[in-house]
């Protein structure tokens, strides 16, 4: 019984730290495009 309930916190722990992992680079690759999309808007205005 203890064995089943490790093994069950360990594998929802480590998927979970995967979907986080890829969540994150996900959003900071979309965060970055939107700055470098934004920044490319203002320089655009100087001009």
């Amino acid at each position: 019984m203890l064995k089943t309930i490790l093994a069950i916190i360990i594998s929802v722990t480590f998927f979970g730290a995967i979907f986080f992992i890829i969540v994150r680079n996900l959003l900071k690759r979309k965060l970055d495009q939107l700055v470098k999309d934004e920044k490319r808007k203002k320089s655009n205005n100087f001009k």
